[in-house]
């Protein structure tokens, strides 16, 4: 059984068809998770993953990427980009600076700029953080510091 969408079966798209395509488009970015970060003081990233399937509509979402062992916030954007890419996504940063996460306390501090990328938009870091960590006691932004 199938259904039409338009109801013109010569322009019409089988609504099984594109359902499948959009579970199939929206599932290899569920495979990206919205945040990874480490405790204590870090570079982080914040990068925009879009899925741009041959003929098809490009969706796309940002997560955040922090890790200790990064010198450079380069170093955070590359470590992503070959996990990333791996699935097929193309990623773009949009920005940096620093994290201070202390799992104890419940506490993020995000603020600072990444001299190679810019200043990331820290409120939209902070906004997917939240949604991380909802039970965390304060997750805070500012512009000063490096």
């Amino acid at each position: 059984m199938f259904m039409w969408v338009f109801g013109v079966r010569s322009r019409a798209i089988h609504l099984t068809a594109y359902l499948k395509y959009i579970a199939r488009m929206s599932s290899r970015l569920a495979q990206v998770p919205d945040v990874e970060i480490d405790s204590g003081r870090f570079k982080y990233v914040l990068i925009k993953v879009h899925d741009s399937p041959e003929g098809g509509e490009e969706t796309s979402k940002m997560i955040v990427r922090g890790y200790n062992f990064a010198d450079w916030h380069a170093d955070v954007y590359d470590h992503t980009c070959a996990q990333v890419e791996k699935l097929g996504l193309d990623t773009e940063c949009v920005g940096g600076g620093r994290i201070l996460h202390d799992p104890d306390k419940k506490t993020i501090q995000v603020f600072g700029y990444s001299q190679g990328f810019g200043k990331a938009d820290h409120s939209v870091s902070v906004d997917i953080l939240k949604k991380k960590y909802p039970d965390y006691a304060k997750i805070t932004w500012s512009d000063d510091g490096y």
